[in-house]
């Protein structure tokens, strides 16, 4: 009986060694190889010019959350619009006026975040 439940342990088994095993190669090899010390190039700054002088996990503000999520919002229309326009001589005149209410109600939402002054960075 139970020889049935033999693949199942495999499987978990094997699932365990492909989930770990890269993880812990790449630990070894690192510690062996010598990897894991930056030079001073590595801890130079990057792009930006100048040393960094604050931790990198500090806090954000909340309104840079708000214009992200804004961002989601109305860039998601537009992945609705691709597809609409390329069947939209399919759909007819149905699918014109369903697509202008949609974005009708995008356009109220934009409206009322623009006067609640969402968009607005100080």
């Amino acid at each position: 009986m139970l020889d049935n439940y033999f693949p199942i342990l495999a499987f978990i088994f094997v699932s365990i060694a492909v989930g770990i095993g890269p993880s812990i190669g790449g630990w070894v090899c690192s510690s062996l190889l010598g990897w894991n010390r930056p030079d001073s190039q590595k801890l130079s700054p990057y792009e930006c010019g100048f040393e960094a002088f604050e931790d990198a996990r500090m806090k954000f503000d909340v309104r840079y959350y708000l214009v992200a999520i804004l961002f989601i919002l109305f860039d998601l229309e537009i992945a609705f619009l691709f597809p609409w326009a390329v069947v939209l001589n399919e759909i007819g005149f149905f699918g014109f006026v369903s697509m202008m209410i949609f974005l009708l109600i995008l356009v109220v939402g934009f409206i009322y975040e623009w006067m609640k002054g969402a968009l607005e960075w100080e």
